[in-house]
């Protein structure tokens, strides 16, 4: 950071979350303290071959672990929760404070890693708690989303209050409680210093659907389907799940569980009473073949095309228990998240060439909303609470910018509108804000097991691999006496069928054996590293002109010497 002074400023800044869609990390440094809100994962897109997560670069907080108060969890999304156990891999946080439905999945999640678990104090708190810091209260306000125990977090300072929105949208007929409007109005005519607040539908006009209605739609789709029926949502959406099993359960349907991460949201929304079905109602998937096809519902994983979720192995014919029949209907309740359009498309084209009947957006009924807001409900939030400064956040750079234009619509000073990149720091006291400086912000990519080792480099090379293939030479080489033994060997994946491109193949030789024997005989002492990098250089530009191609050149060197 750059001349941002703790004592007499709040520091604002992401360390993931801006410019995208996923991997929320926001920070607020006061006092010598650093307040952590959410720590999410990113889910990688088609050009990011292999990696599984995306998480934010924690050196910050690693160099700055004395300097941590909390984790603070605003809800309980993967792209909110799921770094949780690489972050505290990584960083010894104090507490993680969260509530409701979020600490039990969180739990869930910390179980495959029992030394975290056993290390880690979670903290639940309720809307009405109040948590007393150097200098700082913080307190909670309920807000409405796509998942139950959504909440704002406030951070009332000696220079201002802070109000950072989570995700939201405005739903007066929510399905679960409703969100804590006095609270809104209360903190706007106390005054409040900055707002941070959830872009994702800034692009979107007007106010978006209630939850309730959609349930009310999902139950009149049912009723109208004579066969059977194959819901995929999101597993986090435990709401959206709630209506699936009370439309179930109205149009005496059983419900049959597919995918892991839908298993467990069942299974943590019946403990804390999210889920509510009837003993019986959900049944084992070995139990399907038991019951007519105007008594079954499926649901499932796979809204997003995932590639390996249930949903997806059922499109392509390879799941155990759903084998598609004539009459099936397909719901995708759900909406593609940006960049997982494709995926979508390639899983609905698989359920039509089976002979399925695909329900995406129905002529007749609504089957999703967002728990977004829109414009309309993002203005009134910025109405309600009146904000000196203005950070939008969690969205692309559109969508921030946009959210920014709504915010002087609604009176926000423009010069008091920041809109920030990662690692981006807004220094802000009770009568000024100002950009300071940047920290280390970037992206971490998790493969497997890995973390962190793989590197940008490392996915411009799998791109390569993928789109032009591989060349490959195995070369003996004797570096004391200056010769090659053997001819050259050839290796190619994906790049020439050798056996139809033997001339080709033998000018690359060639080509190589020339080059080496030449820079052998003038050089005193061979450099194996040397004739390596060269020879790639040479090969690739021959590569090029003869086929308009660029596959990874890969020289192997034996040396017999």
């Amino acid at each position: 950071m750059d001349k941002f002074k703790s004592r007499t400023e709040i520091g604002i800044f992401a360390l993931g979350g801006l410019g995208e869609v996923g991997k929320n990390m926001y920070v607020i440094d006061y006092l010598e303290q650093l307040f952590i809100i959410d720590a999410g994962i990113l889910f990688p897109d088609e050009h990011l071959l292999g990696v599984d997560y995306v998480i934010p670069d924690f050196t910050y907080l690693v160099e700055n672990q004395h300097k941590i108060v909390g984790l603070f969890i605003t809800h309980g999304h993967e792209d909110h929760i799921g770094g949780i156990p690489f972050l505290l891999k990584k960083v010894k946080i104090p507490k993680i404070y969260a509530a409701g439905v979020t600490v039990d999945l969180i739990e869930n999640k910390l179980e495959e890693y029992p030394e975290l678990l056993n290390n880690t104090q979670i903290v639940e708190f309720k809307s009405h708690f109040v948590y007393k810091f150097k200098g700082v209260e913080i307190s909670f306000l309920r807000l409405n989303h796509s998942i139950p125990d959504s909440f704002a977090i406030v951070l009332k300072t000696d220079l201002g209050t802070i109000v950072h929105t989570g995700d939201f949208k405005i739903d007066l007929t929510p399905v679960g409680p409703s969100a804590e409007y006095d609270k809104l109005s209360a903190l706007g005519s106390e005054g409040v210093l900055a707002l941070l607040s959830d872009s994702t539908n800034a692009i979107k006009e007007g106010f978006s659907e209630s939850e309730k209605k959609i349930g009310s739609s999902i139950k009149e789709l049912f009723s109208k389907i004579q066969d059977r029926i194959i819901v995929a949502t999101f597993a986090s959406n435990m709401y959206r799940v709630q209506q699936i099993v009370q439309a179930c359960i109205d149009c005496n349907r059983k419900i049959a569980i597919f995918g892991r991460s839908m298993e467990k949201t069942i299974e943590v929304g019946q403990q804390i009473g999210y889920i509510k079905a009837p003993k019986g109602t959900i049944i084992d998937a070995t139990e399907i073949n038991n019951y007519p096809t105007n008594e079954l519902c499926f649901l499932c994983t796979g809204s997003q095309g995932e590639p390996l979720a249930a949903l997806s192995r059922v499109a392509n014919g390879t799941h155990k228990f759903i084998k598609l029949i004539p009459g099936d209907t397909i719901i995708f309740s759900s909406s593609p998240i940006p960049g997982n359009q494709e995926g979508v498309n390639r899983t609905i084209n698989a359920l039509f060439k089976r002979g399925a009947n695909v329900v995406t957006h129905s002529p007749i009924t609504d089957t999703h909303t967002t728990g977004h807001g829109s414009q309309g409900e993002l203005k009134l939030m910025l109405t309600l609470l009146r904000p000196k400064y203005f950070i939008p956040i969690h969205g692309e750079y559109r969508m921030q910018r946009i959210h920014a234009d709504l915010a002087i619509e609604c009176g926000v000073k423009k010069e008091n509108t920041f809109v920030l990149e990662n690692g981006d720091v807004v220094a802000i006291n009770d009568h000024s804000a100002r950009l300071a400086g940047h920290v280390t912000a970037g992206d971490v990519y998790i493969d497997g097991t890995g973390v962190g080792d793989i590197s940008g480099t490392i996915i411009k090379e799998r791109k390569t691999l993928s789109e032009d293939g591989m060349f490959a030479l195995v070369i003996t080489i004797d570096t004391k006496a200056k010769t090659l033994p053997i001819e050259p060997q050839v290796i190619s994946r994906g790049f020439i069928y050798m056996k139809d491109s033997e001339e080709l193949t033998k000018s690359f030789i060639e080509e190589t054996k020339a080059y080496l024997k030449e820079k052998m005989a003038n050089a005193e002492q061979v450099n194996l590293g040397m004739l390596k990098a060269g020879l790639a250089d040479v090969l690739a530009k021959s590569i090029n002109e003869k086929t308009d191609r660029n596959p990874m050149v890969i020289p192997i060197f034996m040396d017999i010497a």
